[in-house]
């Protein structure tokens, strides 16, 4: 089923409906396209009852597609689609704009109009929606949970990509602006909750902190906060005043967990590299994502 929906206030339907298994679209214009088509996809519980159901959204990586997103993550996170209305979104280009991918887009209103669209449905719960993303998907969720003024949205999850050095100067969080410079502060929400997964080994992200040996931004490599720092910073934005954990608890061999305020702010320090979010079971992720605020 295909259905097209515009941010532009476009009516689709005078009556209430529920949301069905299909692709939909939202339209939306900027310096690459004019009025362009842009795609996710839905998976809506089997045993779906009356009950409205919260929604989780997807994000890929970068050169990623949705489908194959879908088709993977549906197949190793299997708790997680009987109690979420399942959404995967396709970056333009395959990629995701943060510094300087090949996509230009405002992804942050794309995701944004997505929910207010899902909003309308009557089998969508309109006030509980989470966002997971992996590497250039985990960039986007960063940024989300940075800039993002919908409270509606209660978990985030970046697999593989703590803050990078844009989006935190040191000081204060930045939202990305116009052309990607990075000069205006933001505040984040409060009471969002975040979870963090990183590999001690990846290739790509340094879990230390510094430039990427790999991935670009504008003249140089992207840089990153290191990843312990990361989620120590989300935890103090979000109310947090103790110190700074210097060890987690040791869950298994491969993985140990920095737990703050009450577990609203998680990082899983992983043995392993750019893949280190396939380390962490769709068991843990469930825990975290049914898990409320005990704030």
């Amino acid at each position: 089923m295909k259905c097209f929906i515009s941010i532009i206030l476009l009516t689709f339907a005078l009556s209430a409906k529920d949301l069905q298994d299909g692709e939909y679209f939202i339209q939306q214009s900027w310096a690459q396209e004019k009025n362009y088509q842009r795609s996710y996809l839905v998976q809506v519980p089997v045993e779906s009852s009356k009950k409205k159901k919260p929604v989780f959204i997807f994000l890929h990586g970068n050169g990623g597609k949705a489908a194959a997103a879908m088709k993977n993550f549906m197949r190793s996170e299997r708790l997680l689609k009987d109690h979420f209305i399942m959404v995967f979104p396709q970056g333009y280009k395959a990629s995701w704009n943060i510094v300087s991918e090949r996509a230009k887009s405002n992804d942050l209103v794309f995701v944004e109009s997505i929910i207010k669209d899902l909003q309308k449905y009557d089998n969508v719960d309109a006030t509980h929606f989470s966002i997971m993303g992996n590497s250039n998907g985990a960039a986007l969720v960063n940024q989300i949970a940075i800039e993002t003024q919908m409270a509606c949205i209660k978990n985030y999850i970046s697999a593989v990509s703590p803050l990078n050095g844009y989006q935190y100067d040191g000081k204060n969080f930045k939202k990305r602006g116009h052309d990607n410079n990075y000069r205006e502060v933001a505040k984040p929400l409060k009471g969002i909750r975040l979870l963090n997964i990183s590999g001690t080994q990846d290739g790509l992200v340094p879990y230390e902190g510094g430039d990427s040996k790999r991935i670009p931004a504008k003249d140089g490599k992207l840089p990153f906060v290191a990843a312990e720092e990361s989620i120590f910073i989300w935890a103090k934005a979000m109310g947090y005043t103790g110190d700074k954990l210097e060890k987690g608890e040791r869950l298994n061999k491969k993985v140990e967990r920095f737990s703050y305020l009450n577990g609203d702010l998680i990082h899983y320090k992983v043995d392993g590299g750019h893949g280190a979010g396939g380390s962490i079971g769709d068991a843990l992720l469930l825990e975290f994502l049914l898990g409320e605020s005990v704030r």
